[in-house]
């Protein structure tokens, strides 16, 4: 196990920026999940650790040593990729301890990480099949007893629930938190699904545009948001934002049709600025007096509902406990938990709620 640092990590093709200084820390035994849209630079940055993409400037370290002209094989690194990249003419054991034999490792010490890995990832019964003859779980899991049995210093994921589905990614998640939990191996995983960076992460780094938008725990980033597109993006469905202007006497938020939101704290804004008021779907609920919206379109999952809501121009999403029977037009008054307001900059979209 070792920290990983990046410091400074730059990447480009040609005249085309991809990574812009990305700065990220990760202790002994974290995991860290790098999140973002397609595109954004998470798994360029992860192929960079991995040594599979050169480093344009900066330096990344491993273990307190710079890996920056390391070979991959030189890294003590293991990597899971999203199509599992086992090979079909081999058995699931051979598949497993191909890596241990290419380092002409004994016999005995093979024997031995085979069958504590197939144990961990309960491979036992399937160590004699081939990769056809298993389902994509069984798949997913053999890449993972590949990586676990090399005993690495660092784990890297590059989306590997991608190819599942629901279901089986929802499986997939708990049993890699559990993996991780047993050995403590330093993981750095890629997604672009905030619901498995929220469920799986000791921290998460949001990033966008090849750059880090925000760095912290999972309710931290959920709680506090620095901007409006972590505060989008983190969090399903989406927080809402609604445009209008911060009223100082009274640290009130002024809706784009007149309607007035106490905030409940004193923002860092001026009197008359252009704000936007973020409020999480599931901080809504039905009121006597609030804000009158139109039902548009309603989504029942048993022990919830989702309600899509028209509001002046735009359109609110309330996640409302138990079951509800709206029809279409039918007018549903709302309002915010307190206390679970937030405010950001109309502009810039950075926050304006103080720690």
């Amino acid at each position: 196990m070792a920290e990983v640092n990046v410091s400074g990590a730059r990447k480009a093709y040609g005249a085309v920026n991809i990574l812009h200084g990305v700065d990220i820390d990760i202790r002994d035994g974290e995991f860290v999940v790098l999140v973002g849209p397609s595109g954004c630079g998470k798994s360029t940055l992860l192929r960079m650790v991995a040594g599979l993409e050169s480093i344009t400037g900066g330096t990344i370290s491993i273990g307190g040593k710079i890996v920056n002209n390391l070979p991959p094989k030189d890294r003590d690194i293991a990597m899971v990729f999203q199509s599992y990249a086992l090979y079909p003419h081999k058995t699931v054991a051979e598949n497993m301890v191909f890596a241990l034999r290419l380092q002409k490792q004994p016999a005995d010490i093979i024997k031995q990480r085979l069958q504590a890995a197939a144990e961990t990832l309960d491979l036992v019964p399937y160590l004699d099949r081939y990769p056809r003859q298993l389902s994509g779980g069984q798949r997913q899991r053999v890449a993972m007893g590949r990586a676990i049995v090399r005993s690495p210093q660092v784990f890297l994921f590059d989306e590997p629930l991608s190819n599942l589905d629901a279901k089986l990614r929802v499986q997939m998640r708990k049993e890699i938190k559990e993996l991780h939990q047993r050995l403590r191996t330093t993981t750095i995983y890629v997604t672009h699904d905030q619901v498995e960076a929220m469920t799986m992460a000791d921290k998460i780094v949001v990033m966008q545009g090849g750059k880090v938008e925000q760095i912290g725990t999972p309710l931290e980033l959920y709680d506090r948001p620095r901007n409006t597109f972590v505060a989008a993006f983190i969090g399903s469905p989406s927080m809402n934002l609604l445009k209008g202007r911060y009223k100082a006497d009274g640290a009130i938020f002024v809706t784009e049709t007149g309607d007035e939101i106490a905030l409940g704290f004193t923002p860092q804004a001026t009197d008359g600025q252009s704000v936007l008021l973020g409020v999480r779907p599931e901080h809504l609920s039905l009121s006597q007096s609030g804000l009158d919206t139109t039902v548009n379109v309603t989504e029942p999952t048993g022990h919830e509902t989702m309600v899509f809501l028209r509001y002046g121009s735009g359109e609110l999403v309330a996640v409302l406990s138990d079951r509800h029977d709206f029809v279409p037009g039918q007018v549903a008054t709302i309002t915010a938990r307190p206390g679970k307001l937030h405010l950001f900059d109309g502009e810039s979209g950075k926050t304006l709620r103080p720690d």
